[in-house]
């Protein structure tokens, strides 16, 4: 089960994420059950946050699927001119990262003031 809290940091929108990234466990128990990563993200970038920092601290465990929904959101923000970062991976969730060499492709930081601050230096150089 995915726990979740929004918060702002400026123009950064930050999730604080809980549990499991796995969106097989939110449709094995039905609707209402658990949360999908990706809606929650594309619900934010509908409302206009373009600039979506995971806080992945309290993760324990994310499934092929969940990385899946981590890279769609990355992607479908990155089309629409925004960018979403991740910081503070538990190993657990760094080895899947290094595993499916997402660890190059996504902006790993490993904490918060740091990954705030690389959105800023993005803008800037741009």
């Amino acid at each position: 089960m995915l726990d979740f809290k929004i918060r702002q940091a400026g123009d950064v929108t930050i999730l604080d994420l809980a549990g499991r990234i796995s969106v097989g466990e939110a449709l094995a128990f039905g609707p209402g059950s658990g949360t999908v990563l990706g809606d929650v993200i594309r619900e934010l970038a509908n409302k206009g946050h373009r600039k979506i920092l995971l806080n992945l601290r309290d993760v324990k465990y994310i499934d092929s699927s969940g990385m899946g929904d981590v890279v769609r959101s990355f992607t479908s923000l990155r089309r629409q001119g925004g960018d979403l970062k991740l910081f503070g991976p538990t190993p657990p969730v760094l080895e899947v990262l290094r595993i499916t060499n997402l660890h190059k492709v996504l902006e790993i930081k490993d904490d918060e003031a740091s990954a705030i601050q690389s959105f800023s230096k993005q803008t800037a150089a741009d």
